[in-house]
């Protein structure tokens, strides 16, 4: 500890590592329990991906929750979003989620969940770390420990939150039928069910529950998708969609077989939320697209730029009164039903989109489209808030933005220039009408990041 700060734990996204090497093992999961259980006080539900290593840490971490006094209501395998909705809707004190998302098999993580259901906010995460390194734990007298009791009603009342959400009738009129990978992660055990409840026909591939992700890695990556693009082209599906191996995030494949990044799909969602009443509200990451800000104010809305981050993201909307927000990487937050990111509440509501709308390639088509490139490359910690000043003096006179590193916004596109928040690297995005003009733009700042770094 340095400063009196607390060596940080939880990343974007919870604490992450290799099962049984360098700290993610029972004892650090039993610890943080208790870290958690200290600050959260009261009942908490937890819930775990299809990972190998989902049981043993889940008994670690519940033990430590019950050391400090906390009934533990155990949902079992579920997605991310579903665990969360749980939490929101059984009003306890908090969630945990065994969870590593996107990763490759050999890891796992602890992911904290806040009262509402959304994702912990940074200052709780540091007063759970505090807990954990100072060892200040609030254990419980033996009278009064906790108790692990079974919840089987979390993936069955999730599926009916979304059911009530979304235009039943006309996604059931309408006919449709769609090819879905599940990633053989926890959404197996959702997404059939959630399909079946609004009358759409489909096919799946990788629907049991595996944690050594046999058909492909957990990162719906267009490597990862081919045999659904496959399936799509082949079968004459309407579309097809994909999960992350938690279920917070969802790609999808237009009729034809085309793979459509994430910032596509929020587009399209923003542009038909937006339609809906003039004046709303988009949230998003300023490494969103171009294309997210078109689709808005297509249709009379407008766009606020956050922080990277979902749970920065959602924080917004709920402070601006946003009506649609999400992340550039799948992950869509819909306020109506719960302020996080959700792979199934996105799938059922592009389904909404395609029965009002038709084929799924002609509502992405009606979108100005852009190309991105992403670069990263070396900085040292301790230059990063110089290196930062140096490139907006170099930028003066342009239109930036420095709500999250710097963006710089040209006549053909922009670039974002951004410190890594883990690494000791910057990371450079760009974005332009054309992909060769993207590459020259992120090579270009890319270099001039690193002439700085040179001193």
């Amino acid at each position: 500890m340095s400063n009196g700060i607390p060596p940080r734990l939880f990343g974007t996204n919870g604490v992450r590592g290799i099962v049984n090497s360098k700290g993610m093992d029972t004892l650090f999961a039993q610890g943080l329990g208790m870290a958690m259980g200290t600050f959260m006080k009261g009942p908490v539900m937890i819930g775990t991906d299809a990972r190998t290593s989902n049981e043993m840490l889940k008994a670690a971490c519940a033990s430590g929750l019950m050391a400090t006094g906390c009934t533990v209501h155990d949902c079992g395998v579920v997605p991310t979003p579903t665990l969360q909705y749980a939490v929101k809707m059984g009003k306890v004190g908090g969630g945990v989620v065994i969870t590593a998302s996107h990763n490759p098999p050999e890891f796992n993580g602890i992911k904290a969940i806040d009262s509402d259901g959304t994702e912990m906010n940074r200052e709780d995460e540091e007063a759970i770390e505090r807990i954990f390194h100072d060892r200040s734990f609030a254990l419980a007298d033996w009278t009064r420990v906790g108790r692990l009791l079974p919840n089987s009603t979390a993936i069955d009342r999730y599926v009916s939150g979304i059911v009530s959400k979304v235009d039943g009738q006309a996604i059931r009129k309408a006919n449709l039928r769609v090819a879905v990978d599940c990633s053989n992660g926890a959404s197996s055990l959702v997404t059939p069910k959630l399909l079946e409840r609004l009358g759409v026909r489909y096919v799946t591939l990788n629907a049991d529950p595996n944690g050594a992700f046999p058909g492909h890695n957990s990162e719906p990556t267009p490597e990862n998708t081919r045999d659904l693009v496959e399936l799509v082209r082949a079968g004459g599906f309407d579309f097809g969609f994909v999960h992350d191996g938690d279920g917070d995030r969802t790609i999808f494949i237009d009729e034809t077989g085309r793979y459509l990044y994430g910032d596509r799909s929020l587009a399209m969602v923003a542009n038909y939320v937006c339609s809906q009443k003039k004046g709303r509200l988009v949230v998003t990451t300023v490494g969103g697209s171009m294309c997210i800000e078109d689709a808005a104010k297509m249709a009379g809305g407008s766009v606020i730029y956050t922080k990277v981050g979902s749970p920065i993201v959602a924080r917004v909307m709920m402070r601006e009164g946003g009506a649609f927000g999400g992340e550039e990487n799948g992950g869509l937050i819909f306020p109506e039903f719960q302020y996080c990111r959700d792979g199934a509440m996105a799938a059922a509501k592009i389904l909404e989109i395609v029965a009002h709308r038709g084929k799924l390639s002609e509502v992405n088509d009606r979108i100005p489209q852009y190309c991105q490139c992403k670069k990263k490359t070396e900085c040292p910690e301790a230059k990063k808030p110089q290196v930062l000043r140096q490139l907006e003096k170099q930028s003066k006179g342009a239109r930036v933005d420095t709500t999250d590193g710097l963006k710089i916004y040209l006549d053909e596109g922009w670039v974002l220039l951004r410190p890594s928040g883990t690494e000791p690297i910057f990371r450079i995005y760009s974005e332009s009408k054309s992909e060769e003009r993207a590459e020259e733009l992120a090579e270009e700042y890319k270099k001039r990041v690193e002439r700085v770094v040179r001193g």
